[in-house]
């Protein structure tokens, strides 16, 4: 039996030394319903979006209170083109539905961009492959273990 998206981020973190929480709860499907659930802001959530720049397959992590910046991102990495990928297309390359998309580019062979204002929380949360499993741990052991390029790609 493969591994689930969870047991992988798990193992990520653990061979990284990284301390985190997990919590079981209700099935979420939006950044609000994930941020009620857990008690936290919605900044603090680290959105993942699957993206499309010009034939590249790529990942954004935003704090959730915020949406791709589209044309600043392609005017910034060079892109003539910029879409988000479609759920067949995520489900493709993650096995996994929009929502429940752990921030880790890694763990799908995806380049990772992280937009510089999620470090404004101390501690980022996450759905971790499943609409009911969060992951809360801290910024800079997220940026230590997934070496993201960090820049501004929200607005």
């Amino acid at each position: 039996m493969s591994e689930t998206i969870f047991q992988r981020v798990e193992a990520l973190l653990n061979r990284h030394g990284v301390a985190f929480d997990v919590l079981h709860h209700e099935p979420v499907y939006t950044s609000q319903e994930a941020a009620d659930v857990r008690g936290v802001p919605l900044s603090s959530g680290a959105k993942a979006l699957i993206c499309k720049g010009d034939e590249q397959f790529v990942m954004f992590v935003l704090p959730a209170n915020l949406k791709l910046a589209s044309r600043a991102v392609r005017r910034t990495l060079g892109w003539r083109k910029l879409r988000f990928a479609n759920r067949d297309e995520v489900l493709e390359m993650t096995g996994l539905k929009p929502g429940s998309i752990p921030p880790f580019g890694s763990l799908f062979e995806l380049p990772t961009y992280c937009d510089t204002r999620l470090s404004e929380n101390d501690t980022i949360n996450f759905n971790a492959g499943d609409h009911s499993i969060s992951v809360s741990m801290r910024y800079e052991d997220f940026v230590e273990a997934e070496q993201p390029e960090l820049g501004t790609f929200g607005e």
